[in-house]
């Protein structure tokens, strides 16, 4: 009776302990891998992950981590959203977590390592030859670590040390080295949680084999947002945007070409602007280029300076667009980055031209363009006349009555024609020449009588 009696205690003393075991069981568990640099696109990649891993219903996250850092705006926005994850995280270093890497682990529940890997040495360089970057950006990351380190119970001094070389750690560091830890001192330090050789074993040893393993799978969508920001697409893209643009101002109204070149600036921006490369500001300096070239052609005839800075803000936006700069910005740029957004730009900017020079010359020749254009040509000596005026008016002197900017009107024997010079600017009451009559406007010149 004593022993029956002692069973059922032990039972209603222990069964709401195990109930609530079985209400922490791990069932599913969401893998995913950032072994990349830490830049927009990456940014992305862990926004869906972690909207994947809830869609499954995960139980826990587990990031198998091997990258060198990154961009410090994008690391911030990754441990921003391990730290507000209501799913818990763990981080396996296979093999190395510098810099931003560093960060993004402090920000798990869990740090994992297999063996020869690393975690620190996250203070902030430029892109382009490496330098430490100045203090404010030093200042800032040596914030982030600090308070990260402090929301998951590790010592804080010491993730801040990692960033700034000059706080010296009693046993730990010296002044004139940022801390880097191998697997043993981060075990040691509480900056590892275990040693395994590979997620396998981390799983098997975390009993975690019965669990549903659901790994990241990148959608149709991402595929084809990766494939047009490939160089070799986007520097195609690039020659139908100005191909198209050529050919629309060549024959206004025809709209094929504006279709082809607008459909291609959609193609191209859309891709970069989902990752996070390509800001408004980005888009809208390539439009204004747009709207700057066009009045140069249109408004202000010639070329001058509202040419030259449309093409300047038509190239300047796609190579920006490119890139992940910070509001013109390039300090964390990389220089390999930076140098192939120039040349994809400026290879594709001349093959277009090339590719416009040759091809227009043919353009009239096929079948399909004579349809919507008018190739053929009206001779004079089959009886038209492209002049809206009377031959007698050719050698007639008058004044001018508003300004010629090349175009604008002149008045001969008190009648108002429009009129346009061979590209000077000609001012009001000047006295000109009619040189020719064809056309809708008189062609003058000065006159010097």
């Amino acid at each position: 009776m004593k022993t029956l009696i002692r069973h059922l205690f032990t039972l209603l003393v222990f069964f709401p302990l195990l109930l609530k075991a079985q209400d922490q069981a791990v069932n599913t568990v969401f893998t995913f891998k950032i072994d990349e640099d830490i830049d927009p696109a990456m940014n992305r990649k862990v926004k869906l992950a972690l909207e994947q891993a809830k869609e499954a219903s995960a139980d826990l996250i587990i990031i198998e981590m091997d990258t060198y850092g990154g961009a410090v705006n994008d690391a911030d926005d990754i441990r921003t959203m391990i730290l507000e994850s209501s799913i818990p995280v763990y981080v396996f270093i296979n093999k190395d977590a510098a810099s931003a890497g560093a960060l993004i682990s402090i920000a798990s529940d869990k740090i994992f390592m297999a063996p020869g890997g690393s975690i620190g040495a996250a203070t902030v360089v430029n892109g382009m030859d490496g330098a430490a970057a100045p203090d404010k950006y030093q200042s800032y990351m040596r914030s982030m670590m600090r308070s990260t380190a402090e929301a998951k119970g590790r010592d804080p001094k010491i993730a801040e040390a990692m960033v700034d070389e000059n706080i010296e750690i009693e046993g730990i560091s010296e002044a004139g080295s940022v801390i880097t830890f191998s697997v043993s001192e981060a075990k040691k330090y509480g900056f590892c949680d275990g040693e395994y050789n590979s997620m396998d074993q981390l799983i098997q040893d975390q009993n975690l084999s019965d669990a549903n393993l659901i790994s990241y799978q990148t959608d149709f969508t991402e595929k084809i947002i990766a494939f047009f920001l490939s160089p070799a697409v986007s520097g195609f893209l690039i020659l139908i945007i100005i191909g198209g643009i050529y050919f629309e101002l060549q024959t206004p109204g025809v709209g094929f070409p504006l279709v082809a070149s607008l459909i291609a600036v959609v193609l191209y921006f859309t891709p970069y602007y989902l990752n996070g490369l390509a800001d408004n500001w980005e888009i809208i300096v390539f439009v204004a280029g747009i709207i700057l070239l066009a009045l140069e052609l249109f408004v202000i005839p010639g070329f001058g300076i509202f040419g030259i800075l449309g093409i300047t803000c038509i190239l300047s936006g796609l190579v920006l667009g490119m890139l992940p700069n910070e509001n013109f910005d390039f300090e964390f740029v990389p220089a390999s980055e930076l140098f192939t957004a120039l040349l994809t730009v400026i290879l594709a900017a001349i093959a277009s031209v090339g590719i416009v020079f040759w091809l227009t010359p043919k353009v009239n020749e096929w079948k399909a363009f004579s349809a919507i254009s008018l190739a053929g040509t009206q001779q004079k000596r089959d009886g038209y006349t492209s002049s809206f005026y009377s031959e007698s008016l050719q050698g007639q002197k008058g004044i001018v009555h508003s300004r010629l900017r090349p175009s604008g009107r002149v008045e001969i024997e008190g009648e108002i024609y429009d009129a346009y010079s061979r590209g000077e600017f000609i001012d009001k009451g000047e006295p000109i020449i009619v040189i020719s009559t064809e056309g809708t406007s008189l062609k003058v010149k000065k006159s010097e009588a």
